[in-house]
This record gives structure tokens, C-alpha cells and sequence, in this order.
């Protein structure tokens, strides 16, 4: 059998964890060791010693260990036996990660059930040599990669991705699109869970990005939750709110058209909660029909435009924002006049004129 006098690395550069390809060595070999790596000596399934980055010279005067390794003379050369794995040390890159299935989230705007990938990277470096050696590798594995390393981890990353993405939605009280503003934070919070797995194995976790949460196009809800958005955008582009009335034209066309058999679709659509026709039709034309010349007189003033408004209008028919009774002034004397006064309290004339 062939003996080794010279043991290093000499598999590829982009493995974890590789064994020298001899397991028979000569006493006095050379033992050569990157500073970015550790070796490990296994014996019988057991590690009997971890050299760390440096070049040794393997006698039994410097390591006593190797006289429990000695196995055999050869042409009167004392040899030893032992299987030699080198860890790699080095901080792995971009190592890729994805949801493998779709992850069933409700959109907390309007409650539509999605479903949602993501996708990121990661970067891991081994901490623990002999832990990571025992729990993931053992023996007669000559190399091993990061793409095993990320199969053997996707199935319990996952399972914390998708729990966490769920559960952090559901307290922000967020919708799927509002997460994009989020990647940071997520990623920030799912570290800490995402290290307790792999310190188990002697793996440290250096980073963790989330690159992207999507919704795939399939999805039944995908086209309903757009179109909703769509809508809701359409009605705040001019700063109004959702539940509000963003248009007073569209007051004027019911007014008009009281009859109308749009008009109880019209009120749900603008969020009114006015169902009744007569109702909105009413409303409408206290708005939008000009004051008489004794109305003129007594008069709501707008907060919003400063626009004069008849006495019972609830809208300002210049700018549709809600009229506020407070605005009351008196005929006489312009003073403001409380709700439901019959008399102003400046100069104690009857509110609505001497002759009523």
C-alpha cells in the first residue's frame, strides 16, 4: 500500500469539505494546513485530532496521539493510518434560497386570500469543524458542497420562512404589495431563527437577504386584488380618501337623474353607504341648486373654499367638502350662529328674518 509523506488540500476550491484521497502515512509526513481551513484526523469514525492553519511535521515526539495510530512497519518505516477531511473556512457567498411553494397569505387592505413566493441569498461560514464534521458530514463522504449544504437546510428554511413572512404580515396588518418596503426588516428578524437552526451543525450564519416577495400571476386572486388596487387608486389620486366623495359631477349627474337606475350602484361604489335613490337625489340638490335671493342672506361658509353654501346644504357645491353648522352667520350682523338657534346672540335678531 502506498504511503503518503505529504498530506494538504488537494480537491477543489469551492467544497466545504474534502478527504485527502491516502489514508496511509508515513511518521515524519508533512502535514500542510491553509489558514483558511482546519484538518481533521478520524480514526475508526472517531476525530482523534483538529489541526488548525499552519504546516506540521507528524512524529510522535510532537503529537503522542499518533502512537495510538501506528499500525504497521514498513521497510522499516513507521507508518500510521487515518482518514484526513479539510474543512474549508472561508465565508461562502450568495448561497441561493426559494420558497418551494406558494405561501397562503390574506391581503389586509381587502382580505383577498394570495398566495406568495420569495426568494433570497445567503452566506454561511463553519464555525465549528468537528460539530459540523459530526452532525452533518461523518464518514466516507469525500467532498461535500454548498448546493448539498442548501438542500439539506431548504426544508427548515422554509418552514421558518413561511411562518415568519405569514405571521409578520398578519401583525403589520400589511398588504402583499407594501411588503417590497419591508425586505430589510424581514430579512433582519428571521436571522436570529434561521442561526438557532444551523448552530446545531457548527454553521454560522453571516448574512441573510430577501430579495423579492411576488405574487405569481396564476393565482386565481391575482387579477381581482390588481383591479382593486386599481380602483382604490383611481379615487385617491386626488388626495381624497376611500370612504369619500372624490367627484361633485357625479352628485350633479344624480341630481339631475333621480331616477336613475345606476344610483344605489353609484352610492355603494364611492363607499357613501347611501343606498337609497330618493336619498342621494335629495342630497344632491340641496347641494347643486343655486340659493334664492332670500337665501343669500343666511349662509353656510365653507372651511375648505371659503364658498357661500344655502342654509341645510351638508356639501359645499364648490368643492364637496362636509359644511360644518358652525358656519352660520347672521343676516344682520355676520356673526357666527350656533346649531339650531332661532335668535342671534350678537345682535338678537330672529335667524331667518323678521318677517318668519
Amino acid at each position: 500500500m502506498k504511503l503518503f509523506s505529504v498530506i494538504k488540500n488537494d480537491g477543489p476550491g469551492d467544497v466545504l469539505l474534502w478527504k485527502f484521497l491516502g489514508e496511509d502515512f508515513n511518521d515524519n509526513s508533512q502535514l500542510i494546513v491553509a489558514e483558511s481551513e482546519e484538518a481533521l484526523f478520524v480514526k475508526d469514525g472517531l476525530i482523534v485530532q483538529v489541526f488548525e492553519g499552519g504546516k506540521y511535521s507528524l512524529s510522535t515526539n510532537n503529537f503522542p496521539f499518533l502512537s495510538d495510530l501506528r499500525n504497521k512497519m514498513s521497510d522499516g518505516t513507521s507508518a500510521f493510518n487515518c482518514k484526513v477531511y479539510f474543512v474549508n473556512k472561508i465565508h461562502k457567498l450568495d448561497i441561493l434560497w426559494g420558497t418551494d411553494t406558494p405561501i397562503p397569505l390574506r391581503d389586509a387592505e381587502f382580505g383577498f386570500l394570495v398566495g406568495i413566493r420569495a426568494n433570497g441569498a445567503y452566506s454561511i461560514q463553519i464555525d465549528q469543524s468537528k460539530k459540523f464534521w459530526v452532525k452533518l458530514i461523518g464518514s466516507n463522504i469525500q467532498a461535500f458542497t454548498h448546493d448539498e449544504l442548501s438542500k439539506y437546510f431548504r426544508t427548515a428554511f422554509s418552514m421558518q420562512i413561511k411562518t415568519h413572512l405569514a405571521s409578520y404580515m398578519k401583525k403589520m396588518k400589511m398588504t402583499v404589495f407594501d411588503m417590497a418596503t419591508e425586505y430589510n426588516e424581514i430579512a433582519q428578524d428571521l436571522t436570529p431563527v434561521l442561526q438557532d437552526i444551523m448552530d446545531e451543525y457548527g454553521i454560522r450564519l453571516v448574512n441573510f437577504y430577501l430579495n423579492s416577495i411576488s405574487v405569481p400571476e396564476d393565482d386565481p386572486n391575482y387579477q381581482a386584488i390588481n383591479q382593486a388596487y386599481q380602483r382604490k387608486a383611481e379615487i385617491t389620486i386626488q388626495g381624497k380618501d376611500w370612504a369619500r366623495i372624490s367627484s361633485k359631477e357625479l352628485l350633479k349627474d344624480v341630481a339631475n337623474n333621480p331616477g336613475s337606475g345606476g344610483l344605489a350602484g353609484a352610492g355603494a361604489g364611492l363607499g357613501m353607504g347611501i343606498a337609497a335613490g330618493g336619498a342621494m337625489g335629495n342630497l344632491a340638490k340641496q347641494m347643486y341648486e343655486p340659493m334664492t335671493e332670500s337665501e343669500e342672506h343666511d349662509f353656510l361658509l365653507c372651511n375648505a373654499c371659503k364658498s357661500k353654501n344655502r342654509l341645510g346644504a351638508k356639501f359645499c357645491n364648490e368643492c364637496g367638502e362636509k359644511l360644518m353648522i358652525e358656519n352660520w352667520n347672521c343676516k344682520h350682523c355676520g356673526a357666527r350662529l350656533k346649531e339650531n338657534s332661532k335668535f342671534c346672540d350678537e345682535c338678537g335678531e330672529k335667524v331667518g328674518g323678521k318677517d318668519e
